[in-house]
């Protein structure tokens, strides 16, 4: 595709400029629900402690800054899915910017991310149900693995059905989430905040890279924009409401951790099950594993569903083998696509159950990852958005921030200078096959 959107490749969606006609799709609460599950991840069931782990109580600064951000990054990435409803997402934003050739490695960039960042939050939630179960790291494997089929299952069966799921569960966690918060924080002791910054300053840059984790998901709605009935006026309530209920659970969930635990969750694996047993005593295990249960598949589910589309759309612009491309259309299923993420998860799970990796050093890998997206998304923005608006100033406020963090993640940046590699091989075999064909 070029980057007005002429060629082979062109986008086969009405202009920002012409009606699009109303068609039934995802509504404003499966929507919310569906953007809060990806943003609120099975990260959330065990970042508050290691973060807390790497800048003690400043890890709320973290935090802090981690939430701030979510405003620009969302209304920027929101404002380019009114305008560009398409199920290629930030790949499309930066094909329309930049060209094809930028495209393409962002798109694998996130692609190839989806399976990683998805197991690493079903193994999240696995773990909480190891701890009530018993069994160790057998056990939390096998939970993982049935979050991730009966996830890609409900996918499998069009995104609908995902939708009504998501707004149950989101509905029944936020209940839970804001339950074990509300009963814990009468217990909170003004000394579990010092020291405030024992490991320094500098620790709170530490501290973000880790929490980048929970901070992606605001560009998930972007890849499903084109299954929204009126994404014009859909689109910018379900920003608002996701950020306000993301704010809210990050934030008080975070300082309850801290405030009532203090240094007793420094080590633990499970912090959301100490929290809610010092508010609601003996139920609490039981309540833990369907939170940690819910958080994860809410994450997966979601990540799924945008995950697919993309990799059906990089098939449809070339991106990806045109075999990818079927399900590309808005109301279709990429089942295609989706299988491919679903062997990639089993690839990951039979690494996880093999090797000593741990879950922190998954979610670092993945956040440089995201972050390297975001990056390129926020670019498009920056060009594509009329200037000094609220969305084009979102969109430059975010995009200095996030290439200022890229320093923090040191030897993982050589994760997405890898796939860039990949991608731009790939190119340059699509361009020789394709003047092969063209040669007499």
């Amino acid at each position: 595709m070029t980057p007005d959107g002429t060629g082979s490749g062109t986008l086969t969606r009405p202009s920002p400029t012409s009606p699009v006609p109303l068609q039934p799709g995802i509504g404003i609460g499966e929507g919310t629900a569906l953007y809060v599950g990806a943003v609120l991840g099975g990260g959330l069931l065990a970042l508050p402690a290691l973060a807390a782990r790497v800048a003690g109580p400043a890890s709320l600064i973290a935090w802090t800054l981690i939430v701030l951000l979510c405003v620009p990054v969302a209304s920027a990435f929101t404002a380019l899915g009114t305008r560009y409803p398409d199920g290629g997402g930030i790949a499309t934003f930066v094909t329309k910017a930049f060209g094809s050739r930028a495209a393409t490695p962002v798109g694998w960039s996130f692609y190839f991310t989806v399976p990683v960042a998805n197991c690493c939050a079903a193994f999240i939630g696995g773990e909480y149900v190891a701890g009530a179960l018993g069994g160790g790291r057998a056990t939390a494997m096998a939970s993982a693995a049935v979050i991730l089929m009966v996830a890609y299952g409900s996918n499998w069966y069009g995104l609908r059905m995902s939708g009504r799921m998501q707004l149950a569960m989101v509905g029944l966690l936020m209940l839970v989430l804001l339950t074990a918060v509300l009963t814990a924080l009468p217990q909170t002791r003004a000394e579990h905040l010092e020291p405030f910054a024992p490991h320094g300053w500098f620790a709170v840059g530490g501290a973000v890279t880790l929490l980048f984790y929970s901070f992606a998901g605001w560009e998930a709605v972007t890849h499903l924009s084109g299954e929204f009935s009126d994404p014009k006026r859909q689109l910018p309530r379900i920003t608002a409401f996701s950020v306000g209920v993301v704010a809210l659970v990050y934030l008080g969930l975070a300082f309850a951790c801290i405030g009532v635990l203090g240094p007793a969750m420094n080590g633990s694996a499970v912090p959301l099950t100490m929290l809610m047993q010092r508010g609601i005593g003996d139920a609490a295990q039981a309540l833990t594993v369907t939170v940690a249960v819910l958080l994860s598949f809410g994450t997966v589910n979601a990540f799924a569903a945008s995950g697919a589309r993309l990799g059906a759309a990089l098939g449809r612009d070339g991106s990806l083998p045109k075999w990818f491309a079927k399900g590309s259309a808005a109301g279709e299923v990429p089942r295609r696509s989706l299988a491919v993420l679903a062997v990639i998860c089993a690839l990951v799970m039979l690494v996880l159950s093999v090797a000593p990796v741990g879950v922190e050093s998954l979610m670092t890998a993945a956040s440089v990852l995201f972050v390297t997206v975001y990056v390129a998304g926020l670019a498009a923005a920056v060009r594509l958005l009329r200037r000094m608006t609220a969305a084009w100033c979102g969109a430059v406020i975010g995009l200095i921030a996030l290439v200022g963090s890229l320093a923090f993640f040191r030897y993982f940046l050589i994760l997405p200078v890898l796939l860039v590699a990949f991608a731009e091989a790939f190119r340059l075999f699509q361009r020789r096959r394709a003047i092969e064909r063209t040669t007499p």
